[in-house]
């Protein structure tokens, strides 16, 4: 069941959208097409995670880049996928359809798989990251809208939720596997390389025979040019704190690539540093469900600012640590800030944005907090080149304690809503 909601943002343009209205009398359970989505997600990201956790430690120590250059690579790759993601999502607005950008994203990233353990220089790694995130670009928003599509409106912090939980099931599934055929193959990189090659095309195959894209209601507007000054304004004022939130929220932390080097540097041998992502990723999985089901029932920024106080923490461990224990500390409290904001940020996007521009807005959303990782990245990779590694995490301490207070300050903003949903 539908129902078509009617409001007028601050300079008085009329936006129309359509929702699925509440199930009067009991909750639904989350459709099937939301675990679809998160076994999609699972599965590519095992094939993803067995190469990524490999890829900065073969970077520096079989090619001898530097640690900047790993920075630099790390953030251009997430900034393309982020650039990406606006096109395909307001593409997504323009078309009313979401399944075959979101499909042609997975195909484009399983089709460079191959690529990484074919690569023979530094050049070939770049351009398979380059064009693996371009195809993460296509897919992101048009995903992330779907899945606000499918999602019943009281449920969409537990839908959300679920999809990154299943998601970062396979991000430390990868990297287990990467562990263990690591110490199969005696440490052969381009073996653990072939292997991920598989699940990348198992996501794929489901995505395209289990995702069912809902029809487009056809009382929902049609968005012409979904870019445009105009269609922007029609986003609303929340939106726009929202994504301003998220932006500097990114800015006080890094890429992961950062965790693993950071485990490397205290001496933990080179089979074991996949356990890195593995921590991180278990701590993000077994976190990300229940923040999403706690977020439908309370105060989503009270949560956002417990998010914030883990990152500190962590950084502040991971600053001093002086040996794996400390380091594993670290990690776990890493991944635990990222399973209270993640998922629960993707809602405040969709619940903000007219249905219309979900794409475009999740498309937005990811590309300033792309372009917030990228100067991040750089900033660390250049603090831990100049100062060691306690320089970096310290400055990613400090921006999230300042992120923190300016959370608290803008709280009320943050929960007024601009598209509202009726009874």
């Amino acid at each position: 069941m539908t129902k078509t909601v009617e409001t007028s943002d601050r300079a008085g343009a009329r936006i129309v959208s359509v929702e699925q209205a509440p199930t009067t009398g009991r909750r639904r359970g989350i459709p099937a097409g939301i675990w679809a989505l998160g076994f999609v997600s699972m599965l590519m990201d095992v094939s993803s995670e067995m190469i990524h956790a490999l890829l900065p430690v073969y970077m520096v120590t079989v090619l001898g880049t530097s640690t900047l250059a790993v920075g630099i690579i790390e953030g251009i790759a997430e900034a393309t996928a982020s650039i990406t993601k606006v096109f395909s999502g307001a593409l997504s607005d323009w078309l009313g359809k979401r399944k075959f950008l979101a499909a042609l994203g997975y195909g484009l990233a399983a089709f460079t798989k191959p690529i990484f353990p074919l690569a023979s220089s530094l050049d070939w790694l770049i351009a398979a990251r380059f064009i693996d995130r371009v195809g993460k670009g296509i897919r992101g928003a048009p995903r992330d809208a779907l899945v606000a599509d499918i999602a019943p409106p009281e449920l969409r912090g537990a839908s959300f939720g679920l999809r990154q939980s299943l998601d970062m099931t396979g991000a430390f599934v990868g990297p287990l596997l990467a562990i263990g055929l690591m110490w199969l193959t005696a440490d052969h990189f381009q073996t653990v390389f072939w292997i991920a090659v598989v699940p990348a095309f198992l996501s794929v195959a489901l995505i395209l025979v289990a995702v069912k894209e809902p029809e487009r209601p056809t009382a929902l507007r049609k968005v012409r040019l979904p870019l445009h000054r105009d269609e922007l304004r029609r986003l609303g004022t929340t939106y726009w704190w929202v994504v301003a939130v998220a932006a500097v929220f990114t800015l006080a932390r890094f890429s992961e690539a950062f965790l693993i080097l950071r485990a490397q540097s205290i001496g933990l041998p080179l089979a074991l540093v996949p356990i890195v992502l593995v921590l991180m990723s278990l701590a993000y999985s077994l976190s990300a469900y229940p923040i999403g089901i706690l977020s439908d029932r309370m105060d989503k920024v009270t949560i956002l600012i417990a998010g914030l106080a883990l990152l500190v923490v962590a950084d502040v461990v991971l600053a001093f640590a002086s040996g794996i224990a400390a380091v594993g500390l670290g990690v776990v409290l890493w991944g635990l800030h990222m399973g209270f904001t993640q998922g629960l940020l993707a809602t405040l996007i969709a619940e903000t944005a007219p249905a219309e521009l979900r794409g475009t807005a999740f498309g937005v959303f990811n590309l300033v907090c792309g372009l917030a990782l990228l100067a991040a990245s750089i900033i660390a990779g250049a603090l831990w080149d100049a100062a060691g590694p306690e320089a970096a995490f310290l400055a990613g301490a400090a921006f999230a304690a300042l992120t923190t207070l300016g959370l608290v300050r803008i709280r009320g903003r943050l929960l007024k809503p601009s598209v509202p949903d009726a009874e």
